[in-house]
């Protein structure tokens, strides 16, 4: 790989520098193989890296590559808010309010909540969602190293995808939700068998005032142990929480919390509406900029 490749570091859904989830963006991936690509991100190893590839025209969008350091996948949520701010600030370069990414899963519309604010929270519109099985909820209880009275079981634990299956787990509170500490041998049986790779633990009342939720995400399967602030994960909850009316109502606009015990704390903002079956998804926060560079 004898070229040299320039690349933006931001942290999303980050209030401050240094918080929230990490993405390294590279602005033209053209010239790298998959495998490059791989290696480039278990190099860097953040949870994801996105590879940005030349405009393929289709309706405007710009062509966009994720990357764990376990492999490819078709949608993630903060490389998807990360990503199209890196290419309104270092491509486009002027205060557009929309930016399309055409990932594997399809197109993915992004919005600037106040395009004239470097700091705006943005937006990205998620497909609609799936639902797939509900397990049972001691064996989630014991893949998580928790007594069974943790699991509050007036909800299903269930599979939600909006482009990234994950299973749903409904907790009692919020010391339940700290003492999590998964168990290996038992996560990696679940998910032998099962599409969705990765666990999302929820309970009411976040880390701060302003948070309805707090949340916390493990997929050791993509070599990530726990995810700091997951988008895809806040749009399978948010679709997850209107069909289930966990708060009583068909649609919601809150924040949650994540990333706290491992001290990256996140702040996600989830509006879902269900109307006649139809759910309609966005998650939204934050990018801060944190570097840039050039890869040899």
């Amino acid at each position: 790989m004898n070229r040299k490749l320039r690349y933006i570091m931001t942290d999303v859904f980050a209030e401050s520098k240094y918080a929230g989830n990490q993405l390294a963006t590279f602005l033209d991936g053209s010239t790298l193989s998959d495998e490059e690509m791989l290696q480039i991100t278990r190099e860097i190893n953040f949870s994801e890296t996105t590879f940005i590839l030349p405009n393929d025209g289709k309706d405007g969008g710009y062509r966009v590559r994720i990357f764990t350091p376990g492999g490819e996948v078709d949608f993630a949520g903060h490389p998807t808010l990360g990503t199209a701010f890196v290419i309104r600030k270092y491509l486009i370069q002027n205060n557009a309010d929309r930016v399309v990414l055409n990932l594997n899963v399809g197109q993915v519309p992004v919005t600037w909540l106040d395009p004239e604010d470097e700091n705006s929270q943005l937006f990205m519109r998620q497909i609609e969602p799936s639902f797939g099985e509900q397990l049972d909820a001691g064996l989630l209880a014991d893949v998580l190293g928790l007594p069974s009275e943790a699991m509050d079981t007036k909800w299903p634990v269930e599979v939600v995808s909006t482009g990234l299956p994950q299973i749903m787990i409904p907790l009692k509170n919020m010391d339940a939700l700290k003492q999590i500490k998964v168990r290996n041998e038992l996560y990696e049986e679940l998910v032998l068998k099962m599409e969705s790779k990765i666990i999302l633990a929820f309970c009411p009342g976040g880390y701060t005032k302003d948070q309805a939720l707090g949340v916390r995400v493990f997929c050791d399967h993509f070599r990530i142990p726990e995810d700091p602030a997951t988008g895809s994960g806040a749009g399978c909850l948010a679709a997850y929480l209107v069909k289930n009316r966990y708060f009583g109502s068909d649609s919601i606009d809150i924040q949650t919390g994540q990333g706290y015990e491992i001290g990256r704390p996140s702040t996600l903002t989830l509006r879902a509406s269900n109307q006649e079956g139809s759910i309609q998804v966005e998650v939204g926060g934050r990018v801060i900029p944190i570097a840039e560079g050039y890869w040899e």
